[in-house]
C-alpha cells in the first residue's frame, strides 16, 4: 500500500524520528499531568464540583493561552525552536514538581491553579513549535501522512500517559502529587530528548535573537496584524474557512467534554472512584478514535481533498451525538467516545495539512499560534455555556441537540465552501498535498 511505504520512509528520517520523541514523551507527560489535575479538581471525595467549578477552572487553566498565544508565535519566529523544546520542557518539570508540592501540602486552590497555569502556558511554546517544526523534517508530499502520525501519536501519547497516571494512582494509594511527580519526570525526559537535534535544525532561518520586552509587546502586535492580513489574502481562503471550521468544532468538544465530566462524576457512577475510572475507560476508547483517525485521514484527505474531509468529519459528528448521546448511558456513551475521537481528529490533521501547506515558513509560528488562541477560547466558552445549561448530573438533551445542530452548520458551510472553490477553479483542486 502506498500509506504503508511512505509512512516506512518517513520512519526512516532521523530529524523527523526525533521530534517525534520530542513530541510523544511531551504529550505523555501532558497525560499524566492532565489526569492528576482532573483527579484533584473533580473527582475529590472532599469536593463537591459543580459545572461552574469545572468552567472555571477551565477558564483559569486556558482563558491565559489567549495572552500566551500571539507571545508564542512571534518567540518562536525568532527563538531557536529545538531550544524551545528543551528549556520548555526542564521548565515545566520543575513547575509540575511545584504543583506535586502545593498539592502534598494542601496548598490553598489560589496557589494550586496558579502553579498549574505556568505549566500550561509552557505548553504552548511547545505544543505551536512542535507543529511549526513538522515541515523543516517532512518534504512536502508527505506532509498531510507525517500530519496524521504526528499529532494523533502524540494524542495517543497522552492517553498511554493518562492510564499510567491510573496505574501509579491506584499504586501510590490515590496520591495524586505521586503522579504530577511522575509527569515532571517525564517532561525532563522530553527535553533531554531534543538536545539529539542539531540546535539550527528546527528553524526558524533567522537567527535567533532574545529581544527586550518592550520590543517583544510591539512585535507582538506588529506581528499579530500582520499575520491576520496575510491570512485576508485571498489564496489563504482555504486556510481560513478551515480554522474557522475546527473552531466550531472545538466548540462543541469542550461542551461535550464538560457534560462527560458530569456524568461520570454523577450521571453514571456512585462514587467518586467509580467515576474516575469510567473517564479512564472512555479517555482509553477515544484515544482508540485517535488511532483510527490516523489510519482513515491519510487514505479520505487524499481521496476528498482535506476541506471536504473536514466537512465529512463535522456531518458524522452531527449525525452520532444525538444518535448516541441521548439516551445518557454507559454503552452509547463509550461508543460515541470513539467515533468522536475519530472524526475530531481526522478534522484537526486536515486542519493542520491546510494551514503547513498554504502558510509559508515566516508566518507559520504566529499563525499557529492564532490557530491555538482560537482552540482555547472557543473550548472555554464552550464551557461556560455549558456550565449554564448543565443540571447536577449531566442530563441535558438541549445542549446534545444545540451541539448536533452545529456540527451540522460546519458541515453545510466547509461543503458549499469546497463547492464554490472547485467551480471557480473548473474542477477538483486541492491546495493541500495529495498522497502518494
Amino acid at each position: 500500500m502506498p500509506v504503508v511505504r511512505d509512512l516506512r520512509l518517513l520512519l526512516r528520517e532521523r530529524d523527523f524520528r526525533r521530534l517525534l520523541y520530542v513530541r510523544l514523551l511531551s504529550q505523555g507527560s501532558d497525560g499524566v499531568y492532565q489526569i492528576a489535575l482532573a483527579s484533584y479538581v473533580v473527582f475529590s471525595p472532599e469536593k463537591q464540583t459543580s459545572a461552574q467549578a469545572i468552567a472555571s477552572a477551565m477558564a483559569v487553566l486556558l482563558l491565559p493561552y489567549s495572552l500566551v498565544g500571539p507571545f508564542a508565535g512571534v518567540l518562536l519566529d525568532r527563538w531557536r525552536r529545538r531550544q524551545v523544546f528543551v528549556h520548555g520542557n526542564v521548565l515545566r518539570a520543575l513547575l509540575a514538581a511545584v504543583t506535586a508540592v502545593l498539592m502534598a501540602a494542601h496548598a490553598p486552590d489560589w496557589l494550586f491553579y496558579a502553579s498549574a497555569l505556568c505549566v500550561t502556558a509552557v505548553n504552548r511554546f511547545v505544543l505551536a513549535g512542535l507543529s511549526a517544526a513538522l515541515p523543516r523534517v517532512v518534504g512536502t508530499e508527505r506532509l498531510v501522512l507525517a500530519n496524521s502520525l504526528c499529532p494523533t501519536a502524540g494524542t495517543l501519547a497522552a492517553t498511554l500517559g493518562a492510564a499510567l497516571a491510573f496505574g501509579v494512582r491506584f499504586v501510590a494509594a490515590d496520591s495524586d502529587a505521586a503522579v504530577v511527580l511522575l509527569g515532571a519526570l517525564l517532561y525532563l525526559c522530553a527535553g533531554l530528548t531534543a538536545l539529539a537535534m542539531a540546535p539550527s535544525l528546527l528553524g526558524p532561518d533567522r537567527p535567533p535573537v532574545l529581544p527586550r520586552l518592550g520590543g517583544v509587546l510591539a512585535d507582538t502586535a506588529r506581528g499579530l496584524l500582520a499575520a491576520v492580513r496575510y491570512l485576508g489574502e485571498p489564496r489563504r481562503r482555504e486556510a481560513v474557512w478551515a480554522l474557522t471550521a475546527m473552531t466550531c468544532m472545538r466548540f462543541c468538544y469542550g461542551a461535550l467534554l464538560v457534560l462527560l465530566l458530569m456524568l461520570c462524576r454523577y450521571g453514571l457512577s456512585s462514587t467518586p472512584e467509580e467515576g474516575l475510572r469510567l473517564l479512564g475507560l472512555v479517555l482509553g476508547v477515544s484515544g482508540a478514535g485517535f488511532f483510527a483517525a490516523a489510519v482513515v485521514t491519510p487514505w479520505s484527505a487524499g481521496r476528498l481533498g482535506a476541506g471536504r474531509w473536514i466537512a465529512v468529519c463535522a456531518g458524522a459528528a452531527a449525525l452520532l451525538v444525538p444518535a448516541l448521546g441521548l439516551s445518557f448511558a454507559t454503552v452509547p456513551l463509550l461508543i460515541a467516545a470513539f467515533l468522536l475521537g475519530l472524526v475530531t481528529q481526522g478534522a484537526k490533521i486536515a486542519t493542520d495539512t491546510i494551514v503547513q501547506a498554504s502558510v509559508e515558513d515566516r508566518f507559520r509560528g504566529r499563525v499557529f499560534s492564532v490557530y491555538d488562541v482560537l482552540f482555547n477560547v472557543a473550548f472555554v466558552g464552550a464551557a461556560g455555556v455549558a456550565a449554564l445549561m448543565l443540571p447536577p448530573d449531566g442530563r441535558s438533551a438541549l445542549l446534545v441537540i444545540l451541539v448536533a445542530l452545529l456540527y451540522a452548520a460546519v458541515a453545510v458551510a466547509m461543503a458549499r465552501f469546497e463547492g464554490r472553490r472547485n467551480s471557480e477553479r473548473g474542477g477538483v483542486s486541492r491546495e493541500t498535498p495529495p498522497l502518494r
